[in-house]
């Protein structure tokens, strides 16, 4: 599209008495307005690229034998992390990376937040709140045949302006924790949160297991973790690539609308062509630019 307007306005250069440009800055000004919109559009996804490549930073938090561990082995699909029936078996931060539905997690299953008086122990609490500060999602996991306490309260209070998915566990013994329970504590403590999932889960036989990695999905394609696009930008050369081809767009709208010579619009989309043309190993083709030239010439 680009080349196009290069072409077109070389040849009206060229030949203006048969190649007129009479309102031709208008309809130009309409195609680099809809150009930069879309080179805008990609740069929006420079972040998402950046998590696709890098990993979504994903932590497991919730009390001590939640059911923390258990999920991590069960998406890693491996047995990566000690599951016991003793409370405050992982003391430090677990970490692995996966693939889930082509979205790249740095999953980091820590220790469980809770009062304690064990030095060790009390170092992997801090570096679960240190880690849950950081993340891009957290994944809370809440031991359901139990009711709230002062723990998950503190743990409640990690969740502000965090994307969070609660997985109320243990689904297969009697629930002490409905949703309406946790929705309650959570306006209370963190008002204003963001939209916040919540699945009922077993890790123990695996329920809902199926549901909650497609909520996954959902809000990364959706775009609540990041923005969503089709197509993303994962190097960041492309990014700025992309910043000095959108600059030269708005270069040549500010050339139309200071009504500058046709020329200086040329220059500034011949900037813009070549800088996307970084992104795909293409530098400008003069051949290419000759040929529409030639068209244009023999429909004189």
């Amino acid at each position: 599209e680009i080349i196009y307007e290069i072409a077109f306005i070389e040849s009206a250069l060229d030949d203006p008495e048969h190649i007129s440009l009479d309102g031709y800055k208008d309809k130009l000004d309409e195609k680099v307005s809809n150009l930069s919109d879309r080179v805008e559009k990609l740069l929006s996804t420079a972040d998402n690229g950046r998590l696709m490549k890098e990993g979504i930073s994903t932590v497991i938090v919730g009390k001590p034998n939640a059911g923390k561990s258990s999920l991590l082995n069960i998406m890693v699909g491996e047995e990566r992390a000690i599951v016991t029936d003793i409370a405050g078996t992982t003391r430090d931060v677990l970490q692995e990376s996966i693939k889930l539905h082509g979205i790249g997690l740095n999953i980091i299953d820590t220790a469980g937040i809770r009062t304690t008086e064990d030095v060790v122990e009390k170092i992997g609490v801090e570096k679960a709140k240190k880690y849950a500060n950081e993340a891009d999602l957290i994944l809370y996991v809440v031991d359901a045949s139990v009711a709230l306490d002062d723990s998950d309260r503190e743990i409640i209070t990690l969740l502000e302006d965090k994307n969070v998915i609660i997985l109320l566990n243990k689904s297969d013994l009697t629930a002490a924790v409905e949703e309406s329970d946790l929705i309650q504590v959570i306006d209370e403590l963190v008002p204003g949160h963001k939209k916040i999932e919540m699945i009922r889960t077993s890790t123990k036989d695996n329920t809902g297991i199926d549901v909650f990695e497609n909520v996954i999905k959902e809000m990364f394609f959706k775009g609540n973790l990041k923005n969503n696009n089709q197509i993303v930008i994962t190097n960041m050369r492309h990014k700025e690539a992309l910043k000095n081809a959108y600059d030269s767009l708005q270069m040549v709208k500010r050339s139309l609308a200071d009504d500058m010579p046709e020329d200086f619009y040329s220059i500034d989309l011949m900037s813009a062509y070549s800088s996307l043309g970084f992104i795909i190993g293409e530098e400008v083709d003069d051949d290419l630019v000759n040929e529409i030239f030639t068209k244009f010439c023999m429909g004189k």
